[in-house]
């Protein structure tokens, strides 16, 4: 089951097979340099989620041409951040982090006492927890990270 996520420079190619990857990658890599573009070689890298538990993680290799491309096991895609382990603390963290640091920019208009509270009220839910929950309903969190969320 391929999969090929494209947003503005940012390109994810989900993969079953490492060799699928591979071709992928290459075909990816033909294209670009047909339209005068390139691969960026130091911005690529792979994250391999074993969960079958058959292949050891020793025998997966990606590359670009013919330098291999580092192994994450975790990355940062449109604001996300994708564990290979499937666990979402990270990313509940880092959507913590970005919706304080909004707080933060937006004190100015949330703490004037000469803006209406609905016009306060209306800015925090577009600007700051949108931040805070951008995503959030595209899978179901633990206990734990919605509390985490809840308390945010």
């Amino acid at each position: 089951m391929p999969w090929c996520m494209l947003f503005a420079d940012d390109i994810v190619l989900i993969e079953e097979i490492r060799s699928a990857v591979n071709v992928q990658l290459e075909q990816w890599r033909d294209s670009l340099q047909e339209m005068g573009l390139r691969l960026s070689r130091s911005m690529t890298e792979y994250m391999w989620g074993n969960f079958s538990g058959e292949i050891n993680e020793s025998e997966i290799e990606v590359c670009i041409a013919e330098d291999r491309a580092p192994m994450t096991n975790r990355f940062k895609y449109l604001g996300s951040v994708i564990d290979n382990n499937g666990d979402i603390t990270a990313d509940v963290t880092h959507r913590i982090k970005a919706e304080w640091l909004k707080w933060r920019a937006a004190t100015a208009v949330l703490c004037d006492q000469n803006i209406p509270l609905k016009l306060k009220d209306k800015f925090y839910r577009v600007i700051v927890r949108s931040t805070l929950l951008s995503g959030s309903e595209c899978c179901q969190l633990p206990k734990v990270q919605e509390c985490r969320l809840d308390t945010a």
